[in-house]
C-alpha cells in the first residue's frame, strides 16, 4: 500500500514539480475517487513462512492430541471386517476341485475332476498345479491322473488329533435343546458300559432320575441297544448275558428276554441306524439315542434325547429323530467320518 501511494506522489512531483503541487493535485482529486484506488491496489500481505508455521503449531497445540495407534486399529478393523464380508472368491472356487477329490475314492483324470468341479479343464488346470506346489493335489507321473497329495493328509491328522468330539457334540446339542426344547445328553463307552458323561435339561425336566457318571442298561434304553448294536460284541457279550439272566431286575414289557429277541432288536436298531425304546426303562419315557461316528467308522458317542409321552415325538422321521439325525452327522463329518470308502 505505501509503495502505492508513493508512486502517486511521484508521479504528481514529476509532472507538475515539486512546490506545492501534491496539494494541488490533492485539492483537484475527488476524494472518493482517490480512496477507491487505493482500495483497489491493497492486497492482502502473504504470510511470512516462519509465522504461518507458528500459527500452524499453536492450532495443532490447542488441538487434542491424536494417537496414531489408535487410527491403525481403526484401520485393521475396518479391513478385517471387510475381508470377513468379501473373502478371496479364488480360494472359494479352487477348493471345489479339492473337495471332489475328497468325496472320490480313485484318482482322477482332468477333464472328469473339472466336470465335477463345475469349471473348465484350462481353469481347473491352473488351480491344480499351484496345489500341487502346496503338496495339497499330487499327480501321478504315469497315468496323470490326480488325487490328494501328502499335505493334505497332513491337515488332516493335525485336525483329528486336536478334535474333541464331546466338547463338539456338547455345543452342538445346546443349540439342539434350545430350539425344540428338549432333554438331551450325550453317552459314551467306559469301563461298565455306556455311561452319560453330559447331560441338559429342557424347560419342562423329565422324570428321568439320569445323572453324569450313570451306566445304562443294554437291553432296556435306547443308549445300552444303541452300543450294543454298534460295538463290536467281545465288548457288550458279558454285559448282554448278565441282563438276560437278571430278568427279574432288567425285563421290562417289551425288552429283549432271550438271545434271538437281542439279535432282532439290534438289527432293526442298525436298519433304522438309530435306536428308539419307547417307555421301556422308565415308564411314561420315551428316548432315542443316535451314533456319532469318528474317522475310522467306529461308534464315537451317542446322542441322547428323552421325553414324557405325549410331549415327545417318537415317530422315525418325526421332528426330534430328523433333528436328532442332523445333528449326529455334522458331528461325524468332524470327526473325520465318511459314509462311503475312501
Amino acid at each position: 500500500m505505501w509503495m502505492t501511494i508513493r508512486g502517486i506522489y511521484s508521479t504528481m512531483v514529476n509532472r507538475r514539480g515539486p512546490n506545492g503541487r501534491f496539494k494541488q493535485a490533492m485539492s483537484i482529486a475527488k476524494p472518493a475517487s482517490l480512496f477507491a484506488a487505493l482500495r483497489l491496489t491493497v492486497q492482502p500481505l502473504p504470510m511470512p513462512p516462519t509465522a504461518r508455521s507458528s500459527s500452524i503449531r499453536k492450532d495443532a497445540d490447542s488441538a487434542e492430541p491424536l494417537d496414531p495407534a489408535d487410527d491403525d486399529a481403526a484401520d485393521e478393523q475396518d479391513a478385517g471386517e471387510e475381508k470377513l464380508r468379501s473373502g478371496i472368491q479364488s480360494i472359494e472356487v479352487g477348493f471345489r476341485l479339492l473337495d471332489v477329490l475328497t468325496h472320490e475314492p480313485r484318482a482322477m483324470m482332468l477333464r472328469d475332476l473339472a466336470q465335477r468341479a463345475g469349471m473348465s479343464p484350462a481353469k481347473a488346470h491352473r488351480y491344480l498345479v499351484s496345489f500341487q506346489r502346496l503338496g495339497v493335489v499330487a499327480q501321478d507321473p504315469l497315468t496323470g491322473r490326480y488325487e490328494l497329495g501328502g499335505f493334505a493328509l497332513q491337515l488332516g491328522l493335525a485336525r483329528l488329533a486336536r478334535v474333541d468330539g464331546v466338547k463338539l457334540a456338547r455345543i452342538a446339542l445346546a443349540g439342539l435343546r434350545d430350539r425344540l426344547d428338549l432333554t438331551v445328553g450325550i453317552a459314551v463307552w467306559g469301563n461298565q458300559g455306556p455311561t452319560v458323561v453330559h447331560w441338559m435339561e429342557s424347560s419342562y425336566p423329565a422324570k428321568a432320575s439320569l445323572k453324569l457318571g450313570d451306566v445304562m442298561p443294554m437291553l432296556s434304553s435306547a443308549t445300552g441297544l444303541l452300543f450294543a448294536a454298534y460295538l463290536p460284541r467281545s465288548k457288550t457279550a458279558a454285559m448282554i448275558a448278565r441282563e438276560l439272566a437278571d430278568t427279574r431286575r432288567w425285563a421290562a414289557a417289551n425288552s429283549p428276554r432271550t438271545p434271538e429277541d437281542v439279535e432282532r432288536v439290534l438289527d432293526d436298531v442298525r436298519a433304522h441306524g438309530s435306536a428308539r425304546v419307547e417307555g421301556m426303562l422308565l415308564p411314561t419315557i420315551h428316548a432315542f439315542c443316535t451314533p456319532v461316528f469318528d474317522s475310522n467308522g467306529d461308534l464315537a458317542l451317542g446322542l441322547i434325547a428323552l421325553g414324557h409321552e405325549g410331549a415327545f415325538d417318537i415317530a422315525w422321521g418325526g421332528e426330534v429323530d430328523t433333528a436328532l439325525r442332523e445333528c449326529a452327522q455334522k458331528l461325524s463329518y468332524e470327526l473325520g467320518y465318511s459314509p462311503t470308502p475312501r
